[in-house]
């Protein structure tokens, strides 16, 4: 039986999906700025509290009936972003950006193994394909440089963020279809952004001093993150986790056109990585269809 590509149309949800992304990545510029003036606790949780605040606005009327349910999932939910967020943050302030890059896509083959190990959910083979497409495409625009670390600190804390950021994605798809859409996406946000300010006195990390760069890069952050979390929690109810970390890995390809807006000059290499990562998207999209051969009078079988 031959076998035949068949490509699928992008539903409303995917490119929603492929949209936030792209906002997603031009958010990297914001957090690079803030960085030089915040911490990255107060800053993460200050965004986060802001996207609260948002959410709390839009969604004021369906947290009357708010049942402990959405409240658990949340939380669950806000944790796994919080420690995402976070320990990347926290990897940046000192590793170089290609070198974080490419510790980060660590999340993007993870997310279909973990949803095999843990769900017995085997993805599509045209998943796995295109996980490792977009794997490889992030390596190239990390740079040569990405092979050669040493684990220091900051690679270690940006490798153990992959493991919340994979299961953040995978925790969305399995409740987004379960709970109210307004209430889950103002708790996880809540909990994200209070976690951070949390988490402060922990690490011993103090208030920054006022600065109007962290107030307008938390503002700008709170207000794509309200968008980005309300967007993944509404487009993984009938997108999968894999196919969705596909359309995610595009994140640092979208940022590095940012970048290069901002004067940033991207080599060869870098190049042919985002045409990769592309490539793995449209991967994803494929399916594998088997022809049966028809039985005809004449043939004997």
């Amino acid at each position: 039986m031959p076998t035949r590509f068949r490509w699928m149309r992008l539903r409303p949800q995917e490119t929603a999906l492929i949209a936030i992304t792209a906002v997603w990545g031009s958010t990297f510029l914001l957090v690079h700025w803030a960085m030089q003036y915040s911490g990255p606790w107060f800053f993460v949780g200050l965004r986060f509290l802001l996207a609260g605040a948002i959410s709390v606005v839009i969604f004021r009327r369906a947290l009357r009936g708010i049942r402990w349910r959405d409240i658990g999932t949340g939380v669950a939910i806000g944790v796994m972003i919080h420690l995402g967020y976070g320990l990347q943050t926290v990897g940046l302030q000192t590793i170089d950006s290609s070198t974080s890059a490419f510790i980060t896509a660590m999340y993007v083959p993870l997310v279909p193994l973990a949803q095999w190990a843990v769900f017995r959910r085997r993805p599509p083979a045209m998943a796995f394909a295109g996980a490792g497409l977009a794997f490889l495409g992030l390596l190239l625009i990390a740079g040569p440089d990405a092979l050669s670390f040493t684990l220091g600190t900051g690679e270690i804390v940006t490798m153990i963020s992959t493991l919340p950021i994979a299961a953040e994605i995978i925790l969305i798809s399995v409740f987004a279809g379960r709970i109210d859409l307004g209430r889950i996406t103002v708790v996880q946000l809540l909990t994200a952004g209070i976690l951070g300010l949390l988490t402060m006195p922990v690490v011993g990390e103090g208030f920054p001093e006022f600065s109007w760069v962290w107030v307008g890069c938390a503002v700008g952050l709170g207000v794509s993150s309200c968008l980005i979390q309300l967007t993944m929690n509404w487009a993984q109810k009938s997108v999968s986790p894999t196919r969705a970390t596909i359309i995610y890995a595009g994140e640092p390809v979208w940022a590095a056109a940012i970048g290069r807006i901002a004067g940033e000059r991207l080599p060869v290499t870098a190049l042919i990585g985002g045409a990769l990562v592309v490539l793995g998207i449209l991967a994803s999209e494929l399916k594998l269809v088997r022809r049966s051969r028809e039985k005809s009078p004449t043939s004997g079988e």
